[in-house]
C-alpha cells in the first residue's frame, strides 16, 4: 500500500540510518563539491533552473497587481522554505555523478520514476503546507502592526516600513516568525530529500533522520542554514536572475553533505 510504504519505506521497516558528527570543514568541501558537480556540466542548469528568475519576475508582477506588495518579501524568503523540493533533480544529478554513471541533464527527470515518489510527495505536501502557514503568519502580523486598510502606494509603504515604529515592529515580529519556519524546514528536510533518492526509506523515517542529524550537529547544521540564507539572498539580485547558479551550487552541495551526515550502508564505501 502507498500510504504505508510512505510510512515505513519499501521494506517495511521503519529504517534508522546511522548518523555522524560532522565539523565545519565539510560544510565548506561540501560547497566545494556541489561546485565542481555544477562545473562539470553546466548547461543542465539553463533547463532547471530558469523557472527560478521566471517565478520571481512572475511574483513580483502578481503582488503588484493584486496590490499585495505586503507579502513581496514573505513569498521572495518563502524560496527558501520549498527549496529543497525544487532541487531533486540537482541531488539525481550528484547521484549519478558520485556512482559514475551518465549525468546527462534529462536524468534528472528520473526522480520521477523513483519507487520513493510518493514518499517524496509527502513531504512535498509538508513543505508547501509550512509555505503557506509562513504566508497566512505574514499576513497576520502585518494585520496586526499596519491595520487592514490598503496601500496608498509602495513609496509610502516602503516609507512606512523602514521609518516608522509600526514599520520597524513590522520587520522584527516578521523576521523572528520566518526564522521559526526556517529552523523547521532546515531541521526536518537536510537529508530528507537525498536519503530518499538515495534509499526508500520512507517519508517519516527520512524526515526523523533528518532531525536526528540535526539534533547530532547543531552548530555546523545552524551554520549551513546561514550559508543557504545568505547564498539566496545574493541569487536575488538582480530580480531572481542569480538564483540561476546559486540554487544549483547549493543543490548539489546538500547532496554531498547528506553523504557526510549520513552513513553508507555497511556493504557499501561512503
Amino acid at each position: 500500500m502507498v500510504a504505508f510504504h510512505v510510512m515505513a519505506g519499501a521494506s517495511g521497516e521503519f529504517a534508522r540510518p546511522e548518523v555522524r558528527k560532522i565539523r565545519i570543514g565539510d560544510l565548506i568541501d561540501a560547497l566545494r563539491l556541489g561546485l565542481n558537480d555544477f562545473g562539470a556540466k553546466p548547461s543542465h542548469y539553463v533547463f532547471l533552473c530558469l523557472i527560478y528568475p521566471i517565478t520571481g519576475v512572475f511574483l513580483i508582477m502578481w503582488s503588484s497587481g493584486a496590490n499585495l506588495m505586503p507579502l513581496l518579501y514573505p513569498l521572495m524568503s518563502g524560496f527558501a522554505l520549498v527549496g529543497p523540493i525544487a532541487a531533486l533533480g540537482l541531488y539525481e544529478i550528484s547521484r549519478r555523478r558520485e556512482q559514475g554513471l551518465d549525468s546527462s541533464w534529462y536524468h534528472a527527470l528520473e526522480v520521477c520514476r523513483s519507487p520513493a515518489l510518493p514518499s517524496i510527495i509527502a513531504v512535498g505536501f509538508m513543505l508547501f503546507a509550512l509555505f503557506v502557514a509562513w504566508l497566512f503568519v505574514a499576513q497576520h502580523i502585518y494585520t496586526l502592526t499596519f491595520g487592514k486598510a490598503g496601500l496608498t502606494s509602495v513609496s509610502t509603504f516602503l516609507l512606512d516600513v523602514l521609518t516608522t515604529s509600526r514599520g520597524l515592529s513590522l520587520i522584527l515580529w516578521g523576521n523572528l516568525a520566518g526564522f521559526v519556519f526556517a529552523i523547521i524546514v532546515l531541521a526536518t528536510t537536510v537529508v530528507t530529500f537525498p536519503l530518499l533518492l538515495d534509499r526508500d526509506v520512507g517519508a517519516t523515517a527520512a524526515v526523523n533522520a533528518s532531525i536526528r542529524a540535526t539534533l547530532a550537529n547543531p552548530g555546523p547544521v545552524a551554520l549551513w542554514g546561514l550559508i543557504v540564507a545568505a547564498l539566496l539572498v545574493v541569487g536575488t539580485i538582480p530580480i531572481f536572475v542569480g538564483l540561476a547558479i546559486v540554487m544549483p551550487i547549493l543543490g548539489h552541495s546538500t547532496w554531498h553533505l547528506y553523504r557526510k551526515l549520513i552513513a553508507a550502508y555497511p556493504n557499501r564505501m561512503s
